[in-house]
């Protein structure tokens, strides 16, 4: 964490100096350095100044640190003689630019540029040094544009992204020429405005080996990729390519980017036990070296390696690995670089004694003069010669990175000389002007950069308005000679075309369509027509979504069905107020009749039943068991039954009241509720009921749902509560006119009338529709037929109890009082 934030100091360090340099506002203050600045490996100076950042080493060594004091700066290892050729190659270009009569005349071309070690900590880190200028320290700021115009690199696509992001505030155009900078996500002018770059993207190369698959008729193949955006984005392609082709992905495993053994084990367990013997392989050189040195030791024979353009070339691993033998793969344009090897051989320890000690220690094996008393390497005389195992420093024979790098020298170059040479009025800026070549921004020169077109070594070099070069790669074949020297041979290109003719009867279908076939015509020519409800496209046909799913309105996914239930919500609020003011209404009557229950109007209805219909009518009001509406229309049974005896027991000789006692209306409650207990009884036991999502009535909606189990138990129980009413009612009914102030058969007759209308018109709702609102026509119909039975019979007694108590006598009752 200490290193992080000393980084991250210093980052932030640089950054603000840079702004103060690039500041177009003139300033006069001196600026004092907070930390030490990295200086370039090569530098020149002159009228315009381009950047180059190279991997001169290929990895980074952080500091110790005991967390006491501030730790030292990471420190690069291991000097690549590769990206050492190639920054001497740009140091060429510009030589060579600067001696030409024919470009940018009268004015001169410098370049900085400075080691990125591999990674985009340090890259980034670099290109701020660059933004800063050599002299930022012993001189004022200056105002005008900053110094630099310009940048060449990175060696991959992360540390691209990096710094392509780094210089995007400031328009610094960036133009990058390594084979490992091709991710496809680089092409995205939105989100990099400002990067180029003359190798083509990734997009091309996955192409191009889909193509080379289903040449050879390889169908079953491996991929293996580094764990970096690289990797990932050619995986990507590769996949969208042989989607619609008979060509299948067998495993794909990812380099891990922190190597450890264990996992590469397992890697290679993985393609030692698959039947697919052609393997993919999208990575660098450097991540790639230390997995085939496992592989040795695995003994996987018979594989067939289809190289990316990252290492298809990489002399290192062919010279190290004979089992590579027979790779095949897509390599970047190689071009011709003239005099490069003679100047290679110029680059001598006494021509640059200020560069970095290491680079002469590990390119010649000895140390400048300057520094010779420091190291126990011998002093560099200049005439040493190059150490046998950097021989890669001098191949010049297919250069292709060297050869970018030249390419993008060239871009800038004749970039500036279009600039140079623009005519007043005539200009491509603001009222048709040109840029102060005095004070040259970099955002005018990728203006020119965008549209720039020229020729080198018998191509043309241009680039789209994605910032990519036209495509084109060399097929490379790995080929061991007789005498052990392993060769890259070219057997083949692949040219793509900058602009593919459109030729097509119908235009592909939009998403949430699919094709159907015009009658009489050729397959190519079709019309597209909506999926149906629940189906979404693939653009050639539709599918269906899974069970809980449906599509969604334009029929492009698949969107989780709306689970449809009764929850608490304005409807089911309102259902349970309702509920707790019927069962609060009902005890209230029942502590009312507890009060009266000496008075005549209580004690003539029979208190003991009355009582029983009071507390099963709460039981109604706050749940929905069934069994406790057979309590209640057997206790309204048993009251009617006695109403009917009461006033027919007044006939000389009838002594039906004697069968009709407190013990005989008990044993009547009791065995009528009784058969509704066993009918319930037999459902639980047999069939209960059970949460249900039902997803067969409405396709596009989980309707949660309690289902009753078994219907013909369902219909029983309410069949028998309708037969109670219907007896009751047809009791009351006879009952009617029979003499008296206050006969309950009228009520009890309204009541039931009420009661069997309710439940007649709740069946046909609940068998028409089921869900949220079927659920809730069932708890209004309880609702509903319980007030109505409370109204009805209740309501007339507590207005007789409460507002007149004089009617409530005895006599009153029977209709014996005397006007």
């Amino acid at each position: 964490l200490s290193f992080f934030f000393v980084e991250f100091d210093r980052t932030m360090i640089y950054i603000l100096v840079s702004l103060f340099h690039l500041s177009s506002a003139a300033v006069t203050l001196n600026c004092s350095p907070q930390d030490d600045f990295d200086l370039p490996v090569f530098m020149t100076s002159g009228d315009f100044t381009i950047g180059g950042i190279f991997p001169l080493h290929y990895r980074v060594e952080l500091p110790p640190t005991d967390y006491i004091k501030r730790p030292l700066a990471a420190q690069c290892r291991g000097f690549d003689p590769r990206a050492f050729r190639w920054a001497l190659s740009m140091k060429l270009a510009v030589e060579e630019i600067n001696n030409r009569k024919d470009l940018l005349s009268n004015h001169t071309l410098s370049y900085r540029i400075f080691d990125s070690c591999s990674t985009p900590v340090t890259a980034q880190k670099a290109i701020l040094a660059v933004l800063n200028g050599g002299d930022v320290v012993q001189s004022s700021m200056c105002s005008g544009a900053g110094p630099l115009l310009g940048l060449i690199g990175e060696s991959g696509s992360s540390q691209s992204i990096v710094l392509s992001r780094t210089v995007q505030p400031f328009q610094i155009p960036m133009v990058s020429v390594f084979y490992f900078s091709t991710c496809s996500c680089l092409s995205n002018r939105k989100q990099f405005p400002t990067f180029f770059r003359v190798v083509p993207n990734d997009d091309y190369q996955v192409k191009a080996i889909a193509q080379l698959l289903k040449r050879f008729g390889w169908t079953w193949i491996g991929v293996v990729t580094e764990d970096h955006d690289y990797g990932r984005f050619a995986l990507q392609g590769l996949k969208r390519e042989i989607e619609n082709t008979n060509i299948c992905l067998a495993y794909h495993e990812m380099i891990p980017k922190d190597y450890t053994q264990e996992r590469v084990l397992k890697i290679l367990k993985v393609m030692k036990e698959s039947t697919a013997k052609v393997v993919v392989v999208f990575s660098v050189e450097g991540e790639f070296y230390p997995f085939l040195r496992e592989f040795v030791t695995q003994n996987i024979t018979g594989i067939q390696w289809i190289a990316s353009e990252a290492w298809v070339t990489a002399s290192m691993l062919a010279e190290t690995y004979p089992f590579l033998d027979g790779t095949i793969g897509f390599a970047i344009r190689q071009g011709h670089i003239p005099g490069l090897q003679n100047y290679l051989k110029t680059v001598t320890p006494e021509m640059y004694p200020s560069n970095p000690q290491e680079l002469w220690e590990a390119l010649y094996g000895c140390s400048p003069s300057t520094s010779s008393l420091k190291s126990h390497l011998p002093s560099c005389t200049g005439k040493e010669t190059l150490r046998q195992e950097h021989s890669a420093y001098m191949n010049t024979s297919s250069p292709r990175v060297t050869y970018n790098v030249y390419k993008a020298v060239y871009a800038f170059a004749h970039s500036l000389h279009n600039l140079i040479h623009c005519k007043p009025g005539n200009g491509p800026f603001e009222n048709l002007s040109c840029a102060n070549l005095n004070n040259v921004f970099p955002w005018q020169l990728q203006n020119y950069l965008e549209d720039v077109s020229f020729s080198i070594a018998g191509e043309n070099v241009k680039f789209d308005n994605n910032g990519d070069s036209v495509p084109y790669y060399d097929l490379i074949n790995w080929q061991r000679h007789t005498n052990g020297d392993i060769q890259f041979v070219k057997v083949g290109l692949y040219d793509v075309p900058s602009v593919v003719p459109v030729s097509m009867c119908s235009n592909s279908c939009a998403p949430g369509f699919r094709t159907a076939a015009r009658r009489g015509q050729p397959l190519c020519c079709f019309d597209c027509v909506p999926c149906e409800s629940g189906k979404i496209s693939n653009q050639t046909d539709c599918m269906p979504c899974p069970e809980d799913y449906w599509s969604n309105a334009n029929g492009t996914a698949c969107v989780p069905k709306v689970v449809e239930f009764l929850s608490h919500d304005a409807m089911g609020i309102t259902l349970t107020v309702i509920a707790v003011v019927g069962a609060f209404l009902t005890i209230t009557v029942l502590m009312i009749f507890f009060y009266n229950r000496g008075t005549p109007i209580v004690r003539v209805n029979n208190s003991e039943i009355s009582f029983f219909i009071l507390m099963s009518l709460t039981l109604c009001f706050l749940c929905a068991l069934v069994i406790t509406f057979s309590l209640c229309i057997s206790c309204i049974l048993g009251k009617t039954l006695v109403v009917l005896a009461a006033f027919t027991a007044t006939r000389p000789g009838n002594n039906i009241m004697k069968w009709l006692g407190p013990t005989q209306q008990r044993i009547i409650i009791f065995c009528c509720t009784l058969v509704q207990v066993i009918i319930c009884t037999a459902w639980l036991v047999a069939s209960p009921p059970f949460p249900y999502r039902n997803t067969k009535y409405k396709q596009s909606k989980i309707i949660l749902d309690c289902s009753v189990g078994s219907d013909l138990a369902f219909w029983c129980v309410l069949g028998y509560i309708g037969l109670l009413a219907c007896v009751c009612f047809f009791l009351a009914f006879l009952a009617r006119k029979l003499p008296g102030n206050f006969n309950e058969a009228k009520y009890i007759t309204f009541s039931m009338l009420i009661f069997c209308a309710v439940w007649l018109a709740f069946v046909p709702a609940y068998v028409s529709q089921p869900g949220k609102f079927t659920t809730a026509v069932e708890i209004f119909a309880i609702l509903a037929s319980s007030f109505g039975l409370l109204l009805c019979l209740f309501a007339p007694k507590c207005y007789i109890i409460l507002l007149k108590p004089e009617k409530n006598t005895k006599q009153h009752l029977m209709g014996k009082v005397i006007k």
